[in-house]
């Protein structure tokens, strides 16, 4: 991991990228971004996580998170390895998926390159994490995470897409609650 993307100051809020291995579209299924959905809807009533942005997109997720109680590398070292065992676990025994094969052999092919994963990897290791200390920075990086979607061609306007903090923001109903900053 590079210097400039680790996490230095444990009670500041941060950007992250969470990027699958082989940029593998996952999150293409709704089912696979439920998920992402509840944890992160668990680490706000339970494991002390402030959720002020996100965007899950078909192969990453960015986030602007802080940790309540200066625990932040935890919570993504606990986050990171919980999403990753569901999620392969989910892929592969779920009767519908027809990429199943075709996605195996990417996490197994990612997982021997890196001596720390086991059979299979999910994420990469790397969370491109941006530590935000002034309010421009958190601004700069929630308007990034919502021109997201618009920038892929996916929408037109950053609060149509459903699985996106900009919803809440737009003052619609998101998907999940976040912690307005």
């Amino acid at each position: 991991m590079g210097e400039a993307y680790q996490i230095r100051d444990q009670e500041m809020p941060y950007f992250f990228t969470f990027q699958v291995v082989g940029w593998a579209d996952v999150f293409s299924r709704k089912t696979y971004r439920d998920f992402i959905l509840e944890n992160l809807t668990y680490c706000r009533k339970e494991k002390g996580l402030f959720l002020f942005g996100y965007v899950i997109m078909t192969n990453h997720l960015h986030l602007v998170v802080q940790q309540k109680d200066g625990k932040l590398s935890d919570w993504v070292r606990d986050f990171k390895k919980f999403t990753s065992k569901k999620l392969l676990k989910m892929i592969l025994e779920n009767p519908q998926e027809s990429r199943k094969e075709w996605l195996k052999m990417i996490f197994a092919y990612h997982a021997k390159l890196n001596k720390r994963a086991g059979e299979m990897q999910f994420w990469t290791h790397e969370n491109h994490a941006i530590e935000l200390y002034r309010t421009e920075m958190i601004e700069s990086r929630m308007h990034y995470i919502h021109e997201n979607p618009v920038r892929a061609g996916i929408v037109e306007k950053p609060e149509d897409y459903m699985c996106s903090s900009a919803r809440n923001y737009a003052g619609l109903e998101g998907l999940i609650e976040v912690d307005y900053w």
